[in-house]
């Protein structure tokens, strides 16, 4: 596993007591039931991460970008403030 992938994934599971693989926590970063389900995996990707991690985790999972500036959008509708990833691509 990369630096990148610990370092996220330490920071997401650590949050909420979860063990996400990179690779689900990939699937749950680009899809938009994420936020349906309010998600707290992928907010936590998205609120407390490092903007920079969030841009290589996305390059090194092959996540398309504009899918999880979608949601990140949809979650900083949901949280009232905004998230980085929310404004990119």
């Amino acid at each position: 596993m990369s630096i990148v992938a610990v370092k996220v994934l330490s920071t997401v599971n650590a949050a909420y007591g979860t063990t996400l693989s990179a690779e689900q926590l990939a699937s749950k970063i680009s899809g938009p039931a994420s936020a349906v389900s309010f998600d707290r995996s992928a907010f936590s990707f998205f609120s407390e991460a490092d903007e920079s991690l969030q841009i290589s985790f996305l390059d090194e999972m092959h996540v398309d970008p504009t899918a999880a500036s979608d949601l990140g959008r949809k979650f900083s509708v949901l949280a009232g403030y905004p998230l980085p990833l929310a404004r990119a691509a």
